[in-house]
């Protein structure tokens, strides 16, 4: 058997999770540090933050992903022209949207901070984290833009390099902004924004180069093509959308059973999630390039094949961690207990044996959102995206913290993952065909 597509499946899939891994770490740095220096109000603050984080970069990864996967399909059926309109509609949908983050950030900060239930000293320090991260929206739209279509353009190590890159720059600015330049929140957060920025630059020798493959070009509006991409992109988006809601349910539901210590709690178990799901996350947006050009040349066969290696990588992965997590509780949440608070160790201990259970179900569903995507079944894609987001996990967080308190809140999730990987495997039996229709 040709084991093509297994080095390229290998390639594309580290690549794209270093590269995943690295945008997590934008959080995941945060949480450090804001632990280490502001304590448990500053961690608090910055978890209630957090889901405007996803909002931002969902809608990045709605217009990249879906933007790059109609993209590849129409370059890998010779459609040159017609895959440069689709990158011009993508760069034009996020200008609309950057203004509307922009405003948001400018005008509505506090409002936006009440909402997400901050309150007293830590409502203003969410409220100056979300208005500096909204305004360094357009850089966030540009690069998670500018990743995708890199790597669907044949550079996957740049597309990779580059949020590395910024990745990096943002743990050493949190450092620098936070302590030295005791700069607090607004440090945490000034960091973070400059990252995609020097993304950007990162990526420029590709896409300022002769060899690029993808350029803006002059082209009427076509509405049925932007709804394409659109639709192509709502899983990646409701990926983020589902963490987004479900820490806004988990927040609401834990400030009321266990208050801000609970709070930052999760915030410790949320955020070691980000930087976990988002390996499965690389590992799918790794193999979409290699099963959007299969399938958009009419080799099925072959994109069931990357699909496989996917789901083997992230199920191995799944279990790898959880054993890490189960045995090594006490020292990872330690790592975020600056103050050492019995209680914050001790329901973070419980959260990390708990909330961690979710992942081979998780794995399964990430991989296969983004496989259904990735051969235009946007409907099963969108399914199974707006179940994990939305439709199972709010109620079961409500049903299961009402019967078990703090525990249900923790098994709200792997509960709700379990349910919607029954109903994408069966999606999946259900959808294959041999050939592409």
């Amino acid at each position: 058997m040709n084991n093509t597509p297994l080095r390229a499946f290998a390639r594309y899939a580290s690549l794209s999770t270093l590269g995943m891994i690295a945008t997590s770490c934008y959080i995941l740095a945060d949480t450090f540090f804001v632990a280490q220096g502001l304590g448990t109000n500053g961690l608090a603050a910055l978890n209630l933050a957090i889901p405007v984080y996803n909002v931002i970069h969902g809608t990045g990864l709605l217009l990249g992903m879906g933007g790059a996967t109609k993209f590849a399909i129409l370059k890998s059926q010779g459609a040159h022209r017609r895959a440069n309109t689709v990158y011009t509609h993508t760069l034009v949908i996020a200008a609309a949207a950057a203004v509307v983050f922009m405003a948001a950030g400018l005008f509505g900060a506090p409002v936006l901070a009440a909402l997400l239930g901050a309150k007293g000293e830590i409502a203003g320090m969410t409220a100056t984290y979300l208005r500096v991260l909204l305004l360094f929206s357009p850089a966030f739209l540009l690069n998670d833009i500018f990743v995708c279509f890199v790597r669907n353009d044949g550079a996957p190590s740049i597309s990779m390099a580059a949020t590395v890159v910024g990745s990096l720059a943002n743990v050493v600015m949190d450092y620098i902004f936070i302590f030295p330049c005791g700069l607090g929140i607004f440090g945490a957060v000034l960091a973070t924004g400059f990252s995609p920025v020097i993304g950007i630059c990162t990526q420029a020798p590709h896409w300022a180069s002769r060899r690029c493959g993808f350029r803006p070009q002059a082209s009427h509006p076509n509405p049925r093509l932007a709804g394409q991409l659109l639709g192509l992109g709502v899983p990646a988006l409701l990926e983020q959308l589902s963490g987004a809601v479900v820490m806004i349910t988990f927040n609401a539901l834990i400030l009321r059973l266990a208050g801000n210590t609970g709070v930052a709690a999760y915030g410790v178990v949320a955020n070691l999630s980000l930087v976990v799901l988002s390996v499965y996350t690389g590992i799918a947006q790794g193999s979409q390039p290699l099963v959007s050009r299969a399938w958009g040349q009419g080799r099925a066969a072959e994109g069931r094949r990357v699909l496989r290696y996917a789901l083997t990588c992230a199920l191995i992965f799944a279990a790898v961690v959880y054993a890490v997590f189960f045995f090594g509780t006490g020292p990872i949440a330690a790592i975020f207990n600056s103050e050492a608070d019995p209680a914050l160790q001790r329901m973070a201990e419980q959260g990390l044996r708990l909330y961690f259970l979710a992942l081979p179900f998780a794995a399964v569903n990430v991989v296969l959102a983004t496989y259904f995507a990735s051969i235009e079944q946007a409907g099963p894609a969108q399914a199974v995206s707006l179940l994990r987001g939305v439709v199972v996990i709010v109620p079961a967080a409500l049903a299961l913290s009402a019967l078990f308190a703090l525990p249900g809140v923790w098994l709200a999730f792997p509960v709700s993952e379990a349910i919607v990987a029954v109903v994408a495997l069966a999606l999946l039996v259900r959808g294959r065909k041999p050939e592409k229709v």
